[in-house]
């Protein structure tokens, strides 16, 4: 059940760290789920054609990174409201994957490129650095300094005549990244691609985001603990004898009352 956890993990994981920049910069990018989707169709595709993984992550995170300047474009550009975009990229995000499958495979279904052997090892160690790289970004640079600054102190970043924006929109950039390499383990993992197969995990990462009081090392526990709950809700399926539906809830629940006791610990403190 370890190493199903850590599979499960690692998606959630890296659209949460990406989600976390445009959180600490006070805004939130809830087009996650969008983004992940469309960098596992990407990696996908470009997997199935060239037979190289390394070149299908890189078209995750360009895939992924171009949606994200499409949501950057709409909300701070032609100043559409930040939720209502990412709400819009979600939607778009489906709907042409949905068209390019049909228009490059001839399917609106499962694409099937063969199983890849190897790819967890190197994604663990993948998230690793980003973890770290990351933690250095934020704590130990003047970007990082700034970034925060946005939800703490914009009027100070003005005073500097520093355009707040210009961070918020540098950090749903970054959440693309992050967004397309999750979304390439999600389908090169499998070895295939499934339409809707991000499944929730964008709107997971944004609980975990706030479960993990918005700290990197805090969205890894966070992460794995959701993990752990959709691991053992999988293992439980073949021996409990209530309906699936009951058992498939069980790590929103967990998820639901781990928010809730750590609002009510923030609360109290």
């Amino acid at each position: 059940m370890g190493k199903s956890a850590i599979t499960i993990m690692l998606p959630i994981f890296f659209a949460s760290l990406g989600g976390l920049f445009p959180a600490l910069a006070g805004t939130l990018n809830i087009a996650l789920e969008g983004l992940l989707l469309f960098g596992a169709f990407s990696s996908l595709t470009v997997y199935y054609f060239t037979g190289n993984v390394l070149a299908a992550i890189i078209s995750a995170v360009i895939a992924a990174m171009a949606l994200s300047l499409l949501h950057i474009f709409c909300a701070f550009l032609l100043k559409a409201h930040l939720f209502i975009s990412g709400l819009a990229i979600n939607l778009f995000s489906s709907g042409l994957c949905v068209l390019l499958s049909d228009k490059i495979f001839d399917t609106k279904g499962v694409i099937n490129s063969g199983s890849i052997h190897g790819l967890l090892n190197w994604y663990i160690i993948l998230g690793i650095i980003l973890l770290v790289v990351s933690w250095l970004a934020l704590y130990k640079t003047p970007f990082g300094f700034r970034l925060r600054a946005c939800e703490k102190s914009e009027e100070a970043l003005v005073s500097l005549k520093i355009k707040p924006q210009w961070y918020r929109a540098a950090a749903i950039l970054i959440s693309g990244f992050f967004c397309g390499i999750g979304g390439s383990f999600l389908a090169l993992n499998l070895g295939a691609y499934v339409p809707q197969m991000s499944a929730g995990r964008g709107w997971i990462a944004l609980a975990v985001i706030f479960l993990g009081v918005k700290n990197p090392l805090g969205i890894i526990a966070a992460s794995f603990v959701f993990a752990i709950a959709e691991s053992f809700s999988n293992y439980a399926q073949g021996f409990w004898n209530i309906p699936a539906d009951f058992i498939l809830a069980i790590p929103y629940v967990c998820t639901l009352i781990a928010i809730i006791v750590t609002a009510m610990m923030r609360k109290q403190s």
